[in-house]
């Protein structure tokens, strides 16, 4: 295969001096004029005096803060799938499906010819910064593996198609770069996930693979099948993959699962590199090392807005945006894309620790905050616990989930209980271990977690309950959740839904 690299390096040098050259508040400024001009005789711009939007304080005047409810009511439900128009100038060839984590709602969010463009840019951004960090790279030399959902899409109308935006991506692939991409069609298209991870496992041996790139939790799941291929080997993924440069990971906080891929890539020449792909767009992604957190893409289609997440239910809630954001504030993303979506809230929270340019780490979701006493727990400080317990004991965190434990009966006292599926077997006096530096995590980082906890008085400490190895694969499977686009929910408030769980160990 002819090694395309050379070329990128040409690209990356010129990208990373246009990227050098930004102004933040101007290049998200003007891209949010680009957009308004750009739609301004869709219906949606025609109603909100789209013409007359000359700034970005004209643009919050005339667009309220919306939510997918919102835009599916008064914008997309009646013509359905068939979108000409509506919210974005022309016909949308493409939905999202999103797979529901948060409301167990499927949502078709869509793709226009112009975000599928702006998806590609993305990549090259990132490829651009791998270059950077690794100017003899030759990632290009080989093939990229993308380990997402079937990529078989559904027609839905006249020239509409739907399906995993992984499905979606593998649609659009330039015809420059299909002999570059892995895994080829007829693999691609298999939508048993057991059946596609095996047959993927052992055709992924045969190729010269330089990326990967997947959630972390598939991708543990995927090497597990490739060790078993190979049992004789030591499961390092320089074994399998010896030209292997950059493994891209996004969709959940790594810190659970950093140090199982530090174990995983040890010997091996490759960097991770995170992203943050959202079905409404690509959001942002690493530009430097890991855990400094992730580039806002600012001329790429989107402009982003940030909500103070203690503000997310006001009437009116403070709209900031590059120009007036703050490091250290938990905030509400919302965006307006080159898709049709108007300051959307599309259900993620990030916090700023650099603003020249601008960088984020993602915090969570909106709705995965846990509160069930008062304790007032957002996702980032559970993860961040859980990773530092594991880390405490030595064990490595295939997957987790946590749930409020109500008391039964007057006089008790409630308690979250986590369901935690280790890597590999860990003895009891670990796993009491493990609740303990969880619990004096939490109370370190989170005030109200600790005056609840103070005394066992509002709050017992928490249980860990140990689940076997696979437990995860075969729930997701049971809920036809079993796939690289599925995310396994973080916390769940619904009692039967972790009792459900907990049943698959019986």
């Amino acid at each position: 295969m002819l090694d395309a690299t050379p070329l990128l390096h040409l690209y990356a040098r010129y990208r990373l001096s246009r990227l050098k050259a930004f102004d933040a508040a101007n290049t998200q400024e003007q891209q949010l004029l680009k957009l308004v001009a750009q739609a301004r005789d869709a219906r949606f711009g025609l109603d909100h005096g789209f013409e007359r939007i000359r700034s970005v304080q004209d643009y919050q005047d005339a667009v309220p803060l919306r939510r997918y409810e919102d835009f599916w009511t008064q914008y997309w439900e009646k013509s359905f799938p068939v979108l000409v128009d509506a919210t974005w100038p022309g016909r949308i060839p493409y939905f999202a499906n999103t797979s529901g984590t948060t409301t167990g709602v499927t949502k078709h969010i869509p793709v226009s010819a112009e975000m599928v463009k702006a998806n590609r840019r993305a990549v090259l951004d990132l490829l651009t910064h791998h270059i950077a960090n690794r100017p003899h790279s030759h990632i290009l030399a080989g093939k990229n593996f993308m380990l997402g959902g079937s990529t078989d899409l559904t027609p839905c109308g006249p020239g509409v198609a739907m399906g995993d935006l992984s499905g979606i991506a593998v649609n659009e692939v330039p015809w420059w770069a299909r002999s570059r991409y892995f895994p080829p069609r007829e693999l691609a298209l298999i939508s048993n996930w057991e059946e596609k991870i095996q047959l993927l496992a052992s055709r992924s041996l045969q190729e010269d693979i330089r990326t990967i790139g997947g959630t972390p939790s598939w991708l543990l799941l995927f090497f597990e099948r490739v060790h078993a291929l190979r049992p004789k080997t030591t499961g390092r993924l320089a074994e399998y993959y010896p030209n292997l440069e950059l493994l891209v990971h996004g969709g959940v906080n790594f810190a659970p699962y950093r140090e199982r891929f530090d174990e995983l890539l040890e010997g091996s020449r490759a960097e991770t590199r995170e992203v943050y792909p959202a079905s409404e767009g690509f959001v942002a992604l690493a530009d430097r090392g890991p855990g400094e957190g992730l580039r806002l893409l600012l001329d790429n289609g989107l402009f982003f807005e940030f909500v103070p997440l203690d503000e997310i239910d006001a009437p009116s809630p403070t709209r900031h945006w590059i120009k007036t954001a703050q490091i250290g504030v938990n905030y509400a993303i919302v965006l307006t894309s080159c898709a049709g979506l108007w300051s959307a809230m599309i259900g993620d929270t990030v916090r700023f620790i650099d603003l020249n340019p601008p960088r984020i780490l993602v915090t969570g979701r909106t709705s995965y905050s846990l509160s069930a006493f008062g304790e007032h727990l957002i996702g980032e400080e559970i993860e961040n616990a859980v990773a530092a317990a594991a880390a405490a004991i030595g064990a490595s965190v295939t997957d987790f989930s946590v749930s409020p434990i109500y008391p039964a009966k007057p006089g008790e006292v409630g308690y979250h209980a986590y369901a935690v599926e280790f890597s590999s077997s860990v003895p009891p006096e670990d796993c009491r271990m493990f609740a303990r530096i969880l619990d004096e995590k939490l109370c370190a980082e989170n005030s109200d977690y600790a005056d609840h906890r103070a005394g066992d008085f509002a709050m017992l400490a928490p249980k860990i309950e140990v689940l076997p190895p696979g437990t995860f694969a075969h729930w997701m499977k049971s809920r036809g959740k079993l796939g690289g686009q599925n995310k396994v929910p973080r916390i769940i408030l619904d009692a039967s839904l972790f009792e459900s769980l907990l049943a698959v160990r019986a």
